[in-house]
């Protein structure tokens, strides 16, 4: 029987893992609950993604020990939280070996191998990571939902709250967001917001982000700036590295583009790689799609291949 690699692609939404094997051929996929790093929780995040790694084996009646399981996962930046993290995996028998790196590698992995690049991430928050032809690499954003994450899904949920806000005094004109976020919030008035922000998660801000984009597809100013801010901010993600990888935005820079926000078809793609063409004019922005999954479990291959020479 064939050794199993597992991959695992966890983020502030949702935790999503592949199941492999040796070769990284799929066999099944499993989703769970979001499984982000928050400082000192390192056991909470494993446990949602031990969870989702049983589901996926139990799928397909394998009882035997994956070889390698790679976690690729938002919020282990810092050393002391991957090996946090690591440790909390590990007692939990999942793999015989365990990796575990930042959402940012297993994204660059499946973006680019081992060439240069940047890729843009832009989900519940958002966040930039590069490498340069000469092997350097960077990274810009991600400092989090308080301090940053800005252009991400739950920035923009804060912003539209904000925008209702105003609009309830009398700050800033009528906008057709008050209703929809509303709506989506079961709201029954502006002032029941403060509850709701209150209680709300970055996961859950970041759910108003798509009501967002539909009300700024239907003309509505205050929406239509929101939009362009996030924009504007994700594009200054891409061009800092580029700047500080491949010289300045002039270079050709090949660029991907990760994350819920940024997927093929979704409206704040298509007017990113529109401002693109402007603040980074050597920007190659790819058409494919990004899979940090998938890059996971390359990483997992990848380290397999290591143990067996």
């Amino acid at each position: 029987m064939e050794s199993l690699v597992v991959g695992i692609d966890g983020g502030g939404s949702k935790t999503r893992a592949i199941l492999a094997d040796e070769r990284g051929d799929a066999l099944t996929e499993a989703v769970g609950a979001g499984s982000a790093v928050k400082p000192g929780a390192a056991g909470q995040s494993a446990a949602i993604i031990a969870g989702v790694v049983r589901d996926a084996l139990e799928s397909v009646e394998r009882t035997d020990t994956p070889r390698v399981l790679c976690v690729g996962v938002a919020g282990v930046g810092r050393e002391s939280e991957r090996q946090a993290l690591w440790e909390a995996l590990t007692s939990h028998q999942l793999a015989e070996e365990v990796v575990v790196q930042s959402d940012f590698e297993i994204a660059l992995e499946d973006a680019f191998g081992d060439g240069a690049g940047v890729l843009l991430i832009a989900g519940t928050g958002s966040s930039a990571f590069g490498r340069g032809p000469a092997g350097n690499t960077g990274r810009c954003g991600g400092w989090g939902p308080v301090i940053g994450d800005e252009g991400g899904g739950a920035w923009i949920g804060r912003r539209a709250l904000s925008v209702v806000a105003a609009a309830a005094d009398g700050r800033e004109p009528d906008t057709a967001l008050t209703g929809a976020v509303l709506t989506a919030t079961e709201s029954d008035g502006a002032a029941a917001l403060i509850q709701w922000a209150a209680a709300a998660t970055p996961a859950t801000l970041a759910s108003l982000a798509p009501v967002v984009m539909t009300v700024a597809d239907a003309g509505d100013l205050r929406a239509n700036a929101i939009v362009s801010m996030a924009v504007e901010e994700l594009a200054l993600h891409v061009r800092a590295l580029a700047r500080q990888l491949f010289t300045d935005e002039r270079a050709s820079v090949p660029v991907a583009l990760s994350g819920g926000l940024l997927g093929k078809g979704r409206p704040l793609r298509k007017r990113l790689e529109h401002r693109l063409k402007t603040a980074v004019p050597g920007a190659h922005v790819s058409t494919g799609d990004v899979d940090p999954a998938r890059g996971a479990v390359r990483g997992a291959v990848k380290h397999l291949s290591e143990l067996t020479t």
